[in-house]
């Protein structure tokens, strides 16, 4: 890793939140440029948004790569959920020092602010989810990026998020007169870090179950949100990476999903480290941790997500 981006990595921070752009933010004709700008994933009020602060309008943040990255554009886009246990985003580590990362890998990144609990229970969290793929893919010549390759990251919570989304789409609705929901929201690839799948109760987190779907939820849906018992040969390729002594959220959720994947022949690689605490991020500090994006890249590149436009 360059020592001028691993300086950009470790100094961000939870406050530096870039401010709103109220061209591109509300759907309009602004582009993002080099610099991260903030995108609202509905012009107006979101669905079922119970006030007008931050945290009832949900966005997207557009990182674009700039310099030699921009030059490999490889038309690849990546929207990035943080975890937070649907309570909270940490955003500074799983989210803004990533994008960073995958814009010198010449690819564009959007990091997700969707809505929390316990103020927003499920649907709308995936919603806002399949907002933000639909929004990304509506406007692919805009960002200049290629709607067959968007996919999602997501961390711990953020991953279940990413997950869900990847096990819970359809192909856009052709009879609406909003020219965004008539996208797919289906994410090509899922790239999930110590993610929690599973609501079954033997592995579930139980913070991130309660905080979706508050107290007593119906066991139907808790069926319905465990992404491990949703896949089918639709679902997208999948990389996945954790660490067996994650002691808030189990790796047997990680291994459930690859299973999941594997049995219903789902291309999928999972990269299980030893050691390692939960919430590690890019895993700056560790060597070992750390390797996980020369292996994501690695994945990328052999599925020819990283090959130039036009090539």
């Amino acid at each position: 890793m360059k020592l001028s981006l691993l300086a950009v990595l470790m100094a961000v921070s939870v406050a530096a939140q870039p401010a709103v752009n109220t061209g591109a933010g509300r759907g309009g004709p602004g582009l993002p440029g080099p610099e991260p700008q903030v995108i609202r994933l509905w012009e107006g009020a979101a669905p079922g948004a119970l006030g007008d602060a931050d945290a009832d309008r949900p966005t997207i943040t557009a990182f674009r790569p700039a310099g030699p990255a921009a030059r490999v554009n490889s038309g690849l886009a990546v929207i990035i959920a943080p975890g937070g246990g649907y309570q909270a985003l940490a955003t500074a580590y799983e989210g803004v020092q990533e994008a960073y990362w995958i814009n010198e890998l010449g690819a564009t990144a959007f990091v997700l602010r969707y809505r929390l609990g316990p103020r927003y229970h499920h649907p709308v969290e995936l919603g806002d989810a399949q907002r933000a793929i639909r929004l990304v893919r509506s406007r692919a010549a805009d960002f200049d990026i290629r709607p067959d390759r968007i996919g999602m990251m997501g961390f711990s919570a953020g991953g279940h998020l990413a997950a869900t989304a990847g096990t819970h789409f359809d192909v856009g609705k052709a009879d609406t007169s909003d020219p965004i929901d008539r996208a797919s929201s289906r994410p090509d690839f899922l790239i999930l870090g110590y993610p929690v799948i599973s609501f079954q109760p033997t592995i579930a987190h139980a913070g991130s179950v309660r905080n979706l779907l508050g107290e007593n939820p119906d066991p139907k849906l808790i069926a319905n949100l465990s992404a491990e018992l949703q896949v089918t040969q639709q679902t997208p390729p999948t990389f996945l990476f954790a660490t067996t002594n994650d002691q808030v959220v189990s790796v047997e959720n990680s291994i459930e999903f690859y299973l999941a994947l594997l049995k219903a022949r789902v291309p999928a690689e999972l990269h299980i480290f030893e050691n390692g605490p939960h919430g590690f991020g890019m895993g700056l500090h560790d060597p070992a941790l750390s390797a996980w994006t020369t292996l994501l890249a690695n994945w990328l590149r052999g599925r020819g997500l990283l090959t130039r436009v036009g090539q």
